[in-house]
């Protein structure tokens, strides 16, 4: 069954592709939770306005994300944590890392947007990496310094 995407489906696409998927995920699925509609002949003016704007929005947030990227790119974002030997009394999570970025440079940036295997737990230059939208990808120099 030929049908048009009005929203994002993981795994089967993107809002104004025109999809074959097979007629029970569309009556099941796509149709009753308004995410696709059924392509008729009418169809592919609108599916050419959706594409148009999905690209139009994808380019203004790849422009902002290579906008907080300039910013924090070459800048280093400092932690301050109670610690002893070097070991942090818990650790600096993804979140704190925001609260700091937004603090000290004014860059918002989201928390899953940070890619922090564990949180960090020892004092020192930390590197994080950064995936924003539109494939803009960055390192973050974190310091975690010893609170007196």
């Amino acid at each position: 069954m030929k049908v048009l995407l009005r929203s994002d489906v993981d795994g089967v696409g993107k809002r104004g592709d025109i999809i074959d998927v097979a007629g029970g995920f569309a009556r099941n699925h796509l149709l009753p939770a308004g995410k696709a509609i059924v392509a008729s002949a009418g169809v592919a003016t609108q599916a050419a306005a959706m594409r148009r704007s999905r690209d139009l929005k994808d380019a203004r947030d790849r422009d902002g994300s290579e906008t907080v990227a300039k910013t924090l790119v070459g800048n280093a974002v400092t932690i301050t944590a109670r610690a002893a030997n070097e070991k942090l009394f818990g650790s600096v999570s993804a979140a704190d890392i925001v609260r700091h970025v937004e603090e000290q440079t004014g860059a918002v940036i989201d928390r899953h947007d940070l890619v922090l295997d564990e949180p960090i737990k020892t004092t020192g230059e930390h590197n994080v990496r950064v995936e924003l939208v539109g494939g803009v990808v960055f390192e973050l120099t974190v310091h975690v310094v010893a609170a007196d």
